[in-house]
């Protein structure tokens, strides 16, 4: 199969510039092509999960991906879909962030081989260009009545969209464009929200001559209320274990919708198509045996299987009375004399007092399978009797706390 037959069989793609062209492309030999990572925070989150499998794909097909990371671009920040400017970062913070993503790139991409992937920054050209030679070779080119109808920048017309933001289109061109004169780069790659941004580059290039640069966007996952997937209560679902545990991470795909076990599995994971198939059609309660499934899969390939097999025990140790507690999350404290409240938010089960209280007054909380009803409740020794107690938000949330 052609690898946009198989990315087309997994879901993957939403929209190609040309689509026969781009299919004749890769069909011919290895071709160099790109997606970019703004470096905004120093972890990667799941909607950087999406096109981090497609490059996998492609350089398994014998494409070399081009990884540019945006220490140029995230200077600025992405207005597209965004209801506010987004914060400003120092170079030194993008600095840091770039070295962080790094590694969690490796995962998905090998630097080895006839095809290695290659790492760029953008900062590399973007923070030494010459303003007025810029805006003269690059921004003559662009049309601002059609940037201003495109999708991407209308819910900012009313909240006010600065010029700083608006050049970040012209920048993402030119990413393109350098990317092309510089590795023969001939393909950009990113999610439908980055559509108007990538026909940017794709149409910089031909504008001064060439006719070989193309665009392809990737549907985004979300739920079957259209919210993007990747959104917990804490916030993004980040692929760094700092920040969001492997246990946090199995459940968060073990407890997704039946509805979209399919695509999931299809998109985040690498398993054969006929397997995916046979274990979307369970239904009932034999789904939740698919699920566990899919949950190890997509863990095994951001944390590794060690921690993904520790996320499993944890689990079934929580839901199914057997396997092994220590690998759920924990919160150590320094005595058992604390109130209920305060150790809600110490294990960040809540995010304040008030909604800690909030959450008890709903009945939300249990401790060691006891509802509890009283927000002024005081843990003592006593609900410690087996070295720890179990706090439960809900039915899905468990979190162990223990005495130092």
């Amino acid at each position: 199969m052609n690898i946009i037959d198989i990315l087309n069989e997994r879901g993957y793609i939403e929209q190609m510039t040309h689509p026969e062209e781009i299919k004749q492309l890769l069909e011919k030999g290895n071709v160099p092509f790109y997606i970019g990572i703004d470096p905004t925070a120093d972890s990667l989150h799941v909607g950087h999960f999406v096109p981090l499998m497609v490059a996998s794909h492609l350089q398994k097909a014998g494409h070399t991906p081009i990884i540019l990371v945006g220490g140029g671009t995230a200077t600025i920040g992405d207005p597209s879909f965004k209801n506010d400017m987004r914060k400003m970062l120092s170079r030194e913070e993008l600095d840091y962030n770039v070295e962080c993503i790094k590694k969690q790139i490796e995962k998905f991409v090998s630097f080895e081989g006839d095809n290695a992937a290659i790492i760029a920054n953008n900062a590399d050209w973007l923070l030494n260009l010459n303003f007025v030679d810029f805006v003269r070779e690059i921004g003559s080119l662009f049309s601002v009545n059609r940037m201003l109808a495109a999708e991407c920048y209308k819910q900012r017309m009313e909240s006010g969209l600065t010029f700083f933001e608006m050049s970040y289109m012209l920048m993402q061109s030119y990413d393109f464009l350098h990317l092309y004169n510089t590795y023969g780069c001939k393909l950009q790659l990113g999610g439908n929200d980055q559509w108007s941004n990538i026909i940017g580059g794709v149409e910089l290039i031909r504008k001064i001559g060439k006719d070989d640069s193309f665009g392809l966007t990737f549907k985004l996952l979300t739920t079957k209320e259209g919210k993007k997937m990747g959104k917990t209560e804490k916030g993004a679902l980040w692929l760094s274990p700092e920040k969001t545990s492997p246990y946090e991470f199995y459940q968060y795909w073990r407890n997704i919708e039946d509805s979209s076990v399919e695509t999931v599995f299809k998109i985040l994971t690498f398993l054969p198509i006929e397997k995916i198939k046979e274990l979307a059609s369970y239904k009932d309660e034999k789904i939740n045996e698919a699920k566990k499934i899919l949950a190890f899969e997509i863990t095994k390939l951001i944390h590794g299987e060690a921690e993904a097999l520790k996320a499993q025990e944890a689990a079934s140790a929580l839901f199914e009375g057997n396997g092994n507690l220590e690998n759920m999350p924990t919160t150590s404290l320094e005595s058992p004399d604390i109130t209920i409240v305060d150790a809600i938010v110490l294990a960040q089960i809540a995010p304040s007092k008030g909604q800690a209280r909030t959450l008890i007054a709903q009945g939300g909380i249990s401790l060691n399978d006891i509802k509890i009803e009283d927000a002024n409740y005081r843990l003592s020794s006593q609900d410690f009797k087996d070295g720890y107690a179990i706090l439960k938000k809900g039915k899905k949330i468990y979190h162990k706390l223990v005495i130092q």
